[in-house]
């Protein structure tokens, strides 16, 4: 029999348990430590004898006080003992989440990640935050992002449709960096019933000029699909890795897209494709099941 002292307990005991699962949702995963994963691959459309390393940051979403200026260079000298050959910074440094007590200047952003060093460079994409955070952007009023042109200035060249050809010691590959999928938010405004991407994966592809393998850089993974096989591998993001993730159940993702590729490797009919969970957050300041991570991949064969 349930005595009224054992449903006090129950629920006293749930609240409790409540209480721990928010701390450590916000505390243990969200403030995290990044762990690095390691993710070796040797990609269909790769180059014999070809190896490298390459370090992978996503999804940052700068902002006070979960990941001001000071963590950010945190995670940089993180990523940098990691002796990558090459870092890829895959979007989302700015955030639209509500719960926070301040934004850092774009500049300081920026500038926190120009101290990230790799032999052959810091190469970045922008996601759909970067654009979301731009008002002038999305009124339609500059074609640029203000969060682009500060890691430009700070020294880390962004690719929006376009890409470029890397020397690795004699052995060269392409970089190619799509414009974000999910650009410009809904409004009524300017008659966008649903969001709409700068993306043009044709015009980004075009001036691939020879044979080298192709790494692709997409914020979203959304466009895998349709990546031809002259593209080795996809790198994305965005997906957070569910954020919230009860062993495979993301249950606040309703995007079957995000679903279909929400974190890790995906080996597809034309290539790879290579998620990661990112780091900072989105909409809420919490993890769980979706530690923050710094993707090290090594390519090649062994």
């Amino acid at each position: 029999m349930i005595t009224r002292r054992g449903v006090l307990k129950l629920l006293a005991g749930g609240w409790f348990a409540g209480l721990a699962l928010l701390g450590y949702a916000t505390g243990a995963e969200a403030m995290g430590r990044p762990r690095a994963t390691r993710i070796r691959l040797a990609p269909k459309r790769w180059a014999p004898g070809l190896r490298l390393r390459v370090a992978v940051l996503s999804d940052i979403h700068a902002c006070d006080p979960w990941m001001g200026p000071d963590r950010i260079r945190a995670i940089c000298a993180e990523a940098n003992a990691l002796q990558a050959d090459l870092i890829l910074l895959l979007g989302d440094y700015a955030t639209s989440m509500k719960l926070v007590t301040g934004y850092p200047p774009f500049a300081e952003t920026a500038a926190a990640l120009s101290t990230l060093r790799a032999r052959l460079g810091v190469h970045a994409i922008l996601g759909n935050h970067d654009y979301w955070a731009d008002p002038d952007f999305q009124e339609e009023r500059s074609e640029t992002s203000v969060m682009g042109e500060a890691l430009t200035e700070a020294g880390i060249p962004v690719y929006v449709n376009r890409a470029v050809r890397i020397d690795n010691d004699g052995q060269p590959f392409w970089l190619a960096g799509l414009g974000d999928q999910m650009a410009y938010r809904p409004s009524r405004r300017f008659n966008r019933r649903g969001f709409v991407g700068i993306d043009d994966l044709e015009t980004t592809l075009s001036g691939i000029a020879d044979d080298a393998p192709v790494i692709l850089m997409a914020h979203e993974p959304y466009v895998f699909p349709a990546v031809p096989e002259r593209v080795a591998l996809t790198l994305s993001g965005h997906t957070h890795g569910g954020q919230i993730n009860f062993f495979g159940w993301a249950p606040f993702v309703d995007n079957p897209a995000d679903l279909a590729h929400l974190y890790g490797h995906y080996r597809g009919e034309h290539g790879d494709l290579v998620v990661s969970r990112g780091i900072g957050c989105s909409a809420i300041p919490m993890r769980i099941g979706a530690w923050p991570e710094i993707v090290l991949l090594e390519l090649g064969e062994a």
